[in-house]
């Protein structure tokens, strides 16, 4: 019975599609119109690439581009030893306009150094600083007179 059944509906199927060699035939895309579907997903896409690059371009534009205390504080955290010692300079042609000083100094016996470093730059009529301090531990530094509040 199920059998029978089962039969019937594909004949009724088979009846519906008529010629089946016609939905083989036109059962694929052509060549022409997997171009135009290449040529639409290529076109936004590059237009979607485009849009991110301008955007990025536009965000570069708009940092500021100013020195921080981590360039000279960078310096400073690679040697093996330090002495207590003030210095100052400029970026010279980095950063025009700009000027860092530095003060180190023994906080502590055991060879802890404490470094400030102050960023100048006068605009206008307003001197305007950055500051920053870090805690270097550097054992084999030469003993220093201790200037800071910790011993």
């Amino acid at each position: 019975m199920k059998m029978q059944k089962a039969e019937g509906r594909m004949k009724k199927r088979a009846a519906m599609r008529g010629n089946s060699s016609f939905f083989i035939l036109h059962s694929a895309f052509s060549l022409l119109e997997v171009m135009v579907a290449t040529a639409i997903f290529f076109t936004c896409t590059f237009a979607i690439l485009q849009l991110i690059s301008l955007t990025l371009h536009n965000a570069r534009a708009l940092q500021v581009r100013e020195p921080n205390a981590g360039m000279i504080a960078a310096e400073l955290a690679i040697t093996n030893s330090l002495v207590e010692d003030q210095m100052s300079g400029d970026f010279k042609a980095t950063h025009p306009g700009f000027t860092w000083s530095r003060d180190v100094y023994q906080v502590s016996s055991n060879g802890l150094f404490e470094a400030d470093f102050t960023i100048h730059r006068r605009d206008g009529h307003k001197d305007v600083q950055s500051h920053m301090s870090i805690l270097l531990f550097r054992p084999l530094s030469p003993e220093g007179t201790i200037k800071g509040t910790l011993q």
